[in-house]
């Protein structure tokens, strides 16, 4: 019996260190604090050929004859690389990502982490203003599944609900 607990132990190890590593495979081979887009924005000479992981919410995708151009609203990245639900941003970017992407799948408002080298900075219009992207090079990228609605807890009475609540109101007779 001994060797039968010591077995699957074993067996487990690898599933519950798996459980441990969340972040993308194609998120991992960049640092995780490197320059944001902010400051790439205005040194792009000091960063050019740089590695960066940067994520955000898909406003746009441009497809060309062999490489996709997705523009994002940077957000600031969580612990395995999901950008955060949060109204920070660091501007906007663009990231070339070499084939075809379709937009319906990588639709406006999906979140996208990329890990990529810094190319420069490129003007580009968002109405009558002229703005600089800073511009990536994919080497990798995962589009993240969307969020699901969060649900209340259904273990949850507010004291007024509960009978021994002394200010009621009570709602048994």
């Amino acid at each position: 019996m001994h060797v039968l607990h010591r077995r699957l132990l074993l067996a487990l190890v690898p599933l519950v260190l798996g459980a441990c590593a969340p972040t993308p495979l194609p998120l991992r081979e960049a640092p995780e604090h490197g320059p944001g887009p902010d400051q790439v924005r205005v040194a792009p000479e000091q960063y050019t050929g740089t590695v960066v992981r940067w994520g955000g919410i898909i406003t746009a995708v441009d497809n060309g004859p062999a490489d996709s151009v997705v523009e994002l609203v940077s957000r600031p990245l969580c612990g395995n690389g999901r950008p955060l639900e949060t109204d920070q941003s660091e501007g906007r970017f663009l990231v070339h990502i070499s084939g075809f992407l379709d937009p319906v799948v990588y639709a406006n408002g999906r979140e996208l982490s990329v890990v990529g080298r810094v190319e420069g900075v490129e003007q580009r219009n968002i109405g009558a203003y002229r703005y600089s992207y800073p511009v990536l090079r994919a080497i990798g990228h995962h589009l993240w599944p969307p969020r699901l609605p969060s649900q209340p807890d259904p273990f949850y009475y507010p004291p007024y609900h509960r009978p021994w609540y002394p200010y009621g109101p009570y709602p048994w007779p």
